[in-house]
């Protein structure tokens, strides 16, 4: 048994230290341009950014690395992960975002998150997230200087909640480019559009 928890506790320094390591050579300023290429261009330079190194927020394993004024927020690329990944969205929906940060980076599944969303939403203390959502994806990083390659994927995503496909007129799964209802009827539900 002590061999275990020796081994786990390692574990979590090397995991510790190789997300401050990867955040300490990424700057934030450097954080910031590539968070921001998953926004329309209209809306990057007045964006708050959300990322990695300093003191988390409160209830977020993010720091704030630019406060921002027009009401979006921006992820930056998680150090972590090989592939990159960055998102955008309205502010509105910064506590149920929130919320899975916080669990997945507790541990929990992604069906704990989703039920703690719907327990809160269901008791008033969470809003169902109804607004905008942006996501550039790609296998390796994003230089911002020269912006996406060819490896790029862009979505856009519109979140209303409790939607149902014959109430818009969608299909429920990828049908080539056009948008898909994904998870209709749930308090989460949302328009797919790939680019």
């Amino acid at each position: 048994m002590r061999s275990f928890v020796t081994a786990s506790v390692l574990f979590l320094l090397t995991a510790c230290g190789r997300a401050e390591a990867a955040a300490a050579q990424m700057s934030p300023a450097d954080q910031v341009a590539r968070a921001v290429l998953a926004a329309p261009e209209s809306l990057r330079s007045d964006a708050t950014v959300l990322g990695y190194g300093g003191e988390p927020r409160e209830g977020d394993p993010l720091t704030v690395l630019r406060q921002g004024t027009n009401g979006i927020i921006c992820l930056a690329d998680d150090p972590d992960d090989e592939r990159f990944s960055v998102a955008c969205y309205h502010e509105s929906m910064d506590p149920f975002m929130a919320m899975g940060r916080r669990m997945t980076a507790a541990g929990e599944d992604r069906a704990a998150v989703l039920e703690a969303r719907r327990a809160a939403i269901e008791a008033g203390e969470m809003q169902p997230p109804a607004a905008a959502l942006w996501v550039l994806s790609a296998e390796s990083d994003v230089d911002p200087a020269v912006g996406p390659g060819a490896d790029a994927n862009r979505r856009s995503v519109l979140y209303m909640p409790y939607a149902k496909a014959e109430e818009l007129g969608l299909p429920t799964h990828p049908d080539g480019n056009g948008p898909w209802l994904m998870l209709p009827g749930q308090p989460w539900a949302h328009v797919m559009i790939s680019q």
